[in-house]
């Protein structure tokens, strides 16, 4: 069943284009990006289900994490968009693009390939119980408390990101955690839809991100015959927060190459 899902939308001409977030992200965090590039076109920054201010669902499937993002064109009445999506959100948009090719101007696909990936988040999901457990009272309390399973810094920081007030006043998480646990083994699979799609893709990788590497191209190119790959030296997985100027500048010339 298709979630309804909550989007910020800065309007405008043109063909819009639509950003989606990774695992345990939110539009919120695409804030900036969003700024500038409202300069020069529409946006529409989304959360996925389960995630930022969408509803909470069962099912964590690209196919319908997909659906739920074809809903939300429906409902805007775009016809047509460039879709950019980092990590999970990147095997969102390729499996939008699979099923509804003729939807789709471009992909961005920020550092993720087109295939499945082993198990990599217990300590972020054991932080984030122990965070739900301990009932925070105040962002240091909560860092405490994720410090607990989550050694690096950066990423407590980036999961705080999804906290907020609840009606005592002490701190909760937004994020739907059982379903997005439930559901984990859906999210590392491969996209969702058949064959390729072969219209104009960039691929953006962090040089110090283990996601993309050189051997993952082939399922790339077979997925998306017609990629760029573009690698950013100095970032990791998160490479649109490590090296924001070069991730805007490399998604704003590819837009502007085909829109010439």
């Amino acid at each position: 069943m298709t979630v309804e899902l909550s989007f910020q939308d800065t309007g405008g001409e043109g063909t819009p284009l639509i950003v989606v977030h990774g695992l345990l992200g939110s539009a919120d965090n695409w804030r900036s990006h969003v700024k500038l590039w409202q300069e020069r076109r529409r946006v529409v920054a989304v959360d996925l289900r389960n995630h930022g201010r969408s509803p909470h669902s069962e099912g964590m499937s690209y196919g319908a994490m997909a659906a739920d993002l074809l809903d939300v064109m429906d409902r805007l009445e775009i016809e047509k968009a460039h879709l950019l999506g980092h990590s999970m959100g990147g095997k969102v948009v390729i499996s939008l693009a699979r099923m509804a090719p003729q939807r789709v101007a471009s992909l961005i696909v920020a550092d993720i390939a087109p295939q499945a990936y082993g198990h990599g988040h217990d300590t972020v999901f054991a932080g984030l119980r122990n965070l739900q457990r301990g009932k925070p009272d105040n962002r240091r309390e909560a860092d405490a408390l994720l410090a607990e399973h989550v050694e690096e810094r950066a990423v407590r920081l980036f999961l705080a990101t999804n906290l907020e007030r609840d009606a005592d006043g002490g701190l909760k998480l937004r994020v739907g955690l059982d379903q997005i646990e439930a559901g984990y083994e859906e999210i590392m699979q491969a996209p969702a839809g058949e064959g390729s799609f072969t219209g104009p893709v960039l691929v953006l990788r962090g040089g110090r991100s283990h996601y993309v590497p050189d051997t993952a191209l082939p399922s790339v190119r077979e997925v998306l015959p017609k990629a760029e790959i573009a690698t950013l030296e100095q970032a990791g997985h998160w490479l649109h927060a490590e090296q924001p100027e070069a991730f805007q500048t490399a998604v704003n010339d590819f837009l502007d190459t085909l829109e010439e």
